[in-house]
């Protein structure tokens, strides 16, 4: 059994390292103490830090890129110090990061910290408009499937969460996590939609963790629509909705559920369907349809 939380996370204007450093070490002691051992932050939550270097560097797209990449390091160290403290794995709030063995653009960069000192790194593989079009940020290194502890864990940052061969790509993982950032409430439902989307297609658990409320200072993330939630394979063992645990729509805190992996493994051996083992199926009645005249 893992207990994991999902975060509905608000964008603060810091005035100080040491206030980020106190509201991360919160958070993570929060659900720590609830006994939590997988935390999951969400999609450009670190775009805060950009904060530290004065309003003016955050509200502007590529100087807050920029910025924020330069503190990844620091907040890095943050993050692996809470986790080997609590003996939690941390799935860090993503932030651009410019990596110079990839190119000149940043990508967007999700790190998972195991309590052991072990990093991982997930970067995000399909851009949205905003991103490719106005930000610059671009695709990264590929998928990566993390065997940890707690079983093996994928991460399909927000919109890589609503494509069908990106999940397959990680059905092998007991948990996807989906960081998201959404700023209206039809965004918050695509990413939903597409996280119990892949739990049903991987027999899987996906976590979906958002930004929350207004962050009025930057153009790219000043309003941010969502909340925690669990979501599993509406078959046995699950409930029948798919809905392990939801959190209330755009109100800060944790979204907080028990994963029993021997159901998964139970549920993709025996369930009612079996769609993961009969992906395979579908593959030569894909093709181009016979086309059917009834006029």
């Amino acid at each position: 059994m893992v207990k994991v939380a999902a975060a509905a996370y608000p964008l603060d204007v810091l005035e100080s390292w040491d206030a980020y450093a106190a509201k991360i070490g919160a958070w993570v002691a929060e659900a720590a103490e609830a006994g939590a051992e997988l935390l999951v932050f969400p999609e450009y939550g670190s775009m805060e830090l950009a904060t530290l270097d004065g309003l003016e560097v955050a509200g502007d797209l590529e100087a807050s890129l920029r910025a924020v990449s330069d503190r990844v390091p620091a907040a890095d160290a943050l993050h692996a110090e809470l986790a080997a403290r609590h003996g939690v794995h941390v799935l860090a709030a993503s932030a651009p990061v410019l990596d110079p063995a990839l190119g000149a653009r940043p990508v967007n960069r999700a790190r998972l910290f195991a309590p052991s000192g072990a990093v991982g790194v997930q970067d995000k593989q399909i851009m949205t408009r905003f991103e490719r079009e106005d930000w610059g940020v671009v695709p990264g290194g590929p998928l990566r499937v993390f065997d940890t502890a707690l079983g093996r864990i994928g991460v399909l940052i927000c919109y890589d969460s609503e494509y069908p061969l990106l999940g397959r790509a990680l059905a092998d993982c007991d948990l996807l996590l989906v960081p998201s950032c959404t700023e209206a409430l039809a965004g918050y439902w695509r990413v939903r939609i597409g996280a119990m989307a892949r739990a049903l297609e991987a027999q899987c658990v996906s976590v979906m963790s958002s930004t929350v409320g207004a962050a009025e200072w930057s153009e790219a993330v000043d309003t941010n629509c969502g909340t925690g939630g669990v979501f599993g394979p509406p078959d046995t063992g699950f409930p029948p909705t798919g809905v392990l645990a939801e959190g209330v729509l755009d109100a800060p805190g944790w979204t907080y559920a028990e994963v029993d992996l021997a159901r998964i493994a139970a549920v993709r051996a025996d369930g009612v369907v079996l769609n993961r083992a009969h992906w395979d199926e579908q593959v030569p009645r894909a093709g181009a349809p016979e086309i059917v005249s009834l006029r």
